[in-house]
């Protein structure tokens, strides 16, 4: 793995293969890209080169809690400057969860570097994210408020990027407690604003105006709705649906062993979409 600095923050990166088409993934909640690198080697396989990063604050990036965008949309733009600096581009850009968050505001903000769109278990609805809201950031609020930044450390999302870059942790205990509070409250106000909107991230027109083609695989549980990703692929003018043959649960998130069990043929599903007509901009719906 690499580092570079963008806009001003360490982030961690790697890329996989050597040749075909470009693919950039990232995956879903705070986790670092580590649980996509079985995916990204198998893509790899598969002739195509597949980059993954750590987003600011999680994995092995830098943590810097700043800026006045949701922070999917600050995602968004260090995606983009990262494709600047490694001079890739126009690339297919996907994720998991709040990957899919990352990669719809891309193409929202910066759509000239995104070829496509290669979603699953896309989030959306009232549970969605009043849960998200909660576990993304007013739970570190709370802890913020009764512990102070040291308990903001010890809790499990910002302990593992301090195991992986020890740096975060003097960075953190650096921040002022009411600094770190109204950033997360900013953050967690993106949620709360997104209970109407087909999913978390983007509105309806929004979404109408995304003329890539896309590739959408819904998910099946309370956070990931499988009717999100449908009304996704409704909205979006060139899209793809594909379904899993996983049953819906009735739970906040399904188990995750059962998605990882379905990587490879999820990465036949992204092989075969990125291939075809469907995957390439002459596709419209």
């Amino acid at each position: 793995m690499s580092t570079i600095n963008i806009r001003g923050v360490e982030l961690s990166y790697a890329v996989f293969g050597d040749q075909g088409r470009w693919l950039a993934l990232s995956p879903g909640g705070r986790r670092g890209m580590t649980e996509l690198i079985p995916l990204a080697e198998r893509l790899a396989e598969q002739q195509l080169r597949v980059l993954l990063h750590d987003r600011r604050n999680c994995g092995g990036s830098e943590v810097e809690i700043s800026g006045d965008d949701a922070e999917y949309e600050i995602w968004a733009d260090d995606l983009y400057q990262l494709l600047n600096e490694l001079e890739i581009g126009p690339v297919a850009v996907g994720g998991s969860s709040s990957g899919a968050r990352l990669a719809i505001s891309l193409a929202l903000r910066h759509p000239e570097v995104v070829s496509a769109l290669v979603l699953w278990r896309l989030t959306g609805g009232r549970h969605a994210c009043k849960r998200l809201g909660e576990k993304y950031y007013r739970k570190y609020i709370d802890l913020a408020r009764t512990g102070g930044m040291i308990a903001v450390c010890e809790s499990e999302d910002f302990a593992e990027t301090i195991a992986s870059r020890p740096l975060n942790r003097s960075k953190l205990l650096g921040m002022p407690v009411g600094r770190f509070i109204e950033i997360m409250e900013k953050w967690a106000a993106y949620f709360d604003a997104a209970i109407d909107h087909p999913l978390i991230g983007a509105t309806d027109s929004e979404l109408k105006r995304l003329r890539m083609p896309a590739l959408i695989v819904p998910g099946n549980d309370e956070t990931h709705p499988r009717w999100v990703g449908e009304k996704v692929a409704g909205l979006l003018p060139c899209a793809t649906l594909r379904t899993l043959s996983l049953p819906d649960r009735s739970v906040d998130v399904s188990p995750e062993e059962e998605w990882q069990e379905q990587e490879a043929e999820i990465a036949r599903l992204i092989t075969t979409f990125l291939r075809s007509g469907e995957g390439n901009n002459s596709h419209t719906k």
